[in-house]
């Protein structure tokens, strides 16, 4: 009779599973809870502590760790003598291995979770079984997936080799168990206070395939680092499958929205930098708002919000072609509104960044590896530098910009007034045509650049961009300050009139 080994964490779909086992011929060896959950359901199952005439010990520590169990696994049936040592010890084989693994992630995600509790959660027979099971998958089927319960069924019913079945789940257990090893080897990093540590192991698993990547002749897919998480805890009410370029820009729009968490705010995305960000007293004035700053650049974007976007508001989103739109809820109404438009992906929920995440960028043959921005974007480290201080609507002006251009793509000059982008220059490879860029953006649209505040998200090399800013009638500008050059950039602020603040500290986004 075949020999299923099942021991799982995860107790999901494995009482339907197992009685699919014995309805195909099976007999069952279990563990604890596993072993528990069987027999409740009504099936005949034996205690793994039977099969090897050993009982669990060290509170469960050691249970699986046995003779009998891998040799059971590792046992060759093609060698006669692989087959004649296991006979000798009265080891069955094993045919059918069912294991996942200890909550090791979700237990540390825990706040305030002890270490101890965390250390109980690192699973070692499980893994054992799940490799030792892998690597003869010439003869043993190892499931680690309960997705995968129907169809290995299926297989077993349908009959015949299915090797290459058998070697696809194999490569999911080694998948599963590096994975399992990544969340382990970065907290014993983060317990040991080293954000860097000598060997990083990242690890991801594939939420989505994608039609194709950043053009149709590039294949794609959507990796998350943990289910759920992120992005992935967006629920889509309506529109096409999602592309590689939406989920990019829906990260650049949810990024321009970030520092506006508590406030109604508005950000409309292109290519993954603002060219419109407002906020307003409703979701309708934060969008308008918005929009006017660049109508134009308006169509094909990516629209986020920070708070339930009404039926007022999704009524006007709903007059322009608009590849996503994304906020934390929506009312039934602005559901019905914005779904009408078959093409319109609506996306509902808080894709919250996982605590301590980094920043990984690719290069070749290897990766950047850096900290997040700063979690908060205000005014407390600021300096006036100027003869003038900023009046009280200035001030607010600036904070406004400077929470904009943290967004933007570098080099980045953002104008502002009240509460609202009104031109945007970015991703210019000389600052000052960054500067010249925003207020030709603005005079474009109609805004009238005087008396607007400007933002940058570094500081300003020569006093040319604060020439150019006051022929616009800038008359307050916030930048990081640290060039050598900075003497002359504030002679330059007051002999316009304006007034300048230093943040000291950078807000670059390549």
């Amino acid at each position: 009779m075949p020999l299923a080994l099942l021991s799982v964490s995860d107790k999901s779909g494995i009482v339907d599973f197992s009685r699919g086992l014995v309805a195909r011929g099976f007999d069952l060896v279990s563990t604890g809870g596993t072993a528990k959950a069987l027999r409740d359901a009504g099936l005949a199952v034996r205690d793994l502590s039977d099969v090897t005439g050993f009982p669990e010990m060290l509170d469960g520590r050691v249970k699986t760790l046995h003779p009998v169990v891998h040799g059971g696994l590792l046992a060759r049936r093609d060698l006669a003598e692989h087959m004649a040592v296991i006979a000798e010890h009265g080891i069955a084989p094993i045919d059918v291995v069912v294991v996942n693994l200890y909550p090791f992630r979700e237990t540390a995600a825990k706040p305030g979770v002890a270490p101890d509790d965390v250390i109980e959660q690192i699973d070692i027979g499980g893994p054992s079984m799940l490799r030792s099971a892998a690597k003869n998958f010439a003869a043993v089927t190892v499931v680690v997936d309960p997705a995968d319960y129907g169809r290995v069924l299926d297989a077993l019913s349908a009959g015949g080799d299915q090797l290459a079945l058998r070697r696809e789940l194999a490569g999911k257990v080694y998948a599963h168990t590096a994975a399992y090893d990544s969340a382990i080897s970065g907290w014993f990093a983060q317990q040991a206070g080293d954000r860097f540590p000598a060997r990083m192991t990242l690890a991801f698993e594939r939420a989505q395939t994608l039609r194709y990547g950043e053009n149709p002749h590039q294949s794609a897919a959507f990796y998350v680092d943990a289910p759920g998480a992120g992005l992935s805890a967006l629920v889509q009410k309506g529109g096409k499958e999602l592309s590689f370029n939406n989920i990019l820009d829906l990260e650049g729009a949810l990024l321009a929205v970030d520092p506006f968490a508590g406030e109604c705010a508005c950000a409309i995305v292109k290519h993954t930098t603002p060219c419109g960000l407002a906020t307003g007293s409703t979701p309708l004035q934060a969008y308008q708002k918005a929009l006017a700053c660049d109508p134009v650049s308006a169509f094909g974007s990516i629209i986020a919000f920070t708070m339930t976007v009404d039926a007022a508001a999704a009524q006007a989103i709903s007059s322009l072609f608009v590849e996503c739109i994304v906020a934390p809820s929506f009312t039934p109404e602005a559901v019905d509104i914005l779904c009408a438009k078959k093409n319109l992906r609506v996306l509902e929920g808080r894709a919250a960044e996982r605590a301590g995440a980094l920043d990984v960028k690719r290069v070749r043959g290897g990766v950047l590896v850096q900290e997040k921005g700063p979690p908060s974007i205000d005014d407390s480290t600021w300096q006036v530098v100027t003869k003038r201080p900023p009046t009280h609507a200035e001030r607010r002006d600036l904070l406004f910009a400077w929470r904009a251009v943290a967004s933007v793509k570098s080099n980045a000059i953002v104008l502002a007034r009240d509460g609202a982008t009104i031109g945007i220059g970015a991703g210019q490879m000389s600052r000052v045509d960054a500067a010249f860029l925003a207020a030709h953006k603005a005079k474009g649209t109609g805004h009238p650049t005087a008396g607007a505040a400007l933002g940058s998200d570094a500081f300003f090399p020569f006093r040319d961009s604060i020439d150019h800013a006051a022929s616009a009638g800038i008359t307050a500008i916030v930048q990081p300050g640290g060039s050598v050059r900075d003497s002359e950039v504030i002679a330059a602020a007051d002999e316009h009139g304006i007034t300048m603040v230093f943040t000291g500290q950078r807000l670059f986004r390549h």
